[in-house]
C-alpha cells in the first residue's frame, strides 16, 4: 500500500499492482479498494493498475469539510503518481466522479464508466435533499440510520432487504463509512443525467451498463454515448450492477488498447 497526497494534504491510500499503462479505479458507495482489488488484479496482467480508497475510507484520510472538487484533486493526484496520464474506470456513484474529473480537465486518457446511477429523463429524480437529511443524522451519531436511509431512499433497496441487511457480517464496515455517504449524496445530486454533464468532454468515453441490471442503467449509458463525441455504449449481457471482472475484465483492455 502507498499514500498519495492530494491537494488539501488528505492522504490517499491505493495498490499498485502489475507493468504497462496505467489505469485508475475508482469505486463506489459503501465501497473501498477491497472492492475494486479483484478487477486490478485482472487487468493487471496488461495495466499498471491503481486501486484506492476514496477519501474517508478504509487507510485514506478525510478533511473537515468535503466538495467535489476535493475528490477530483485526490484523483488528480493518482494521475500525477502514475505518471501524469492515465485510463480510468468509473464505478457507479464512482463513475459520476469520473466524468466530472474529465469535465474539469483531468488529463484522463480513456474514461470508462460502468452502471452510472444517473436517470436519463427529464426533472429530477430526487426531489429532497438527500444530503442534508444524513447529515443531520451523522451529526445526530446514528450511522446505522444512515447506513439504512442511503440503503432505502438513494439506492432504492426495498425495506425487508435493509431490515435484513441489518444483522449482515459487513454492517460494521458500512457504518464505519457512513460519513462518506453524504459525499456520495452531494456527487449524485437530483439523481438526474443533466446533459451540463458531458459538455466540454472529449475523452473517449465508453458508458458500460449490465443486460440484467436496472433498466434505466442501458438508457443512461446509451444517452451518455449520444451526449459524448467520443462515447460509445455497450450492454453486458446477463450482467447486474456487480462488478465480474471475468466479464467487465476483456472488454475494459480492449477499450483501454484500442487505437
Amino acid at each position: 500500500m502507498d499514500k498519495a497526497i492530494s491537494r488539501d494534504g488528505t492522504a490517499i491510500a491505493f495498490d499498485k499492482l502489475g507493468d504497462g499503462p496505467p489505469v485508475i479505479i475508482i469505486v463506489g458507495a459503501f465501497n473501498d479498494r477491497a472492492a475494486g482489488a479483484p478487477l486490478a488484479e485482472k487487468l493487471a496482467s496488461q495495466f499498471t493498475t491503481f486501486n484506492y480508497d476514496r477519501r474517508g475510507r478504509g487507510e485514506s484520510s478525510d478533511a473537515n469539510t468535503y466538495e467535489v472538487q476535493r475528490e477530483v484533486d485526490d484523483l488528480a493526484a493518482l494521475i500525477e503518481t502514475a505518471g501524469g496520464a492515465a485510463c480510468v474506470f468509473g464505478y457507479s456513484s464512482g463513475a459520476v466522479l469520473g466524468l466530472e474529473a474529465a469535465k474539469r480537465g483531468v488529463p484522463i486518457t480513456k474514461l470508462a464508466l460502468f452502471e452510472m446511477p444517473l436517470f436519463p429523463g427529464p426533472g429530477p429524480r430526487f426531489t429532497v435533499d438527500h444530503a442534508a437529511r444524513l447529515k443531520s443524522m451523522l451529526q445526530a451519531g446514528d450511522r446505522g440510520a444512515a447506513v439504512e436511509y442511503f440503503q432505502s431512499e438513494v439506492i432504492g433497496i426495498p425495506p425487508e432487504i435493509v431490515a435484513q441487511l441489518r444483522n449482515a457480517p459487513f454492517r460494521p464496515a458500512l457504518e464505519a463509512m457512513a460519513q462518506t455517504l453524504v459525499y456520495e449524496a452531494i456527487i449524485v445530486g437530483d439523481g438526474s443525467l443533466h446533459d451540463e454533464l458531458a459538455t466540454g468532454v472529449s475523452t473517449p468515453t465508453l458508458a458500460i451498463a449490465g443486460g440484467a441490471s436496472f433498466p434505466f442503467m442501458r438508457e443512461t449509458a446509451e444517452r451518455l454515448a449520444q451526449l459524448l463525441p467520443s462515447g460509445r455504449a455497450v450492454s453486458l449481457e446477463g450482467q447486474t450492477h456487480d462488478i465480474v471482472p471475468e466479464v467487465l475484465g476483456p472488454e475494459l483492455e480492449h477499450f483501454f488498447q484500442e487505437g
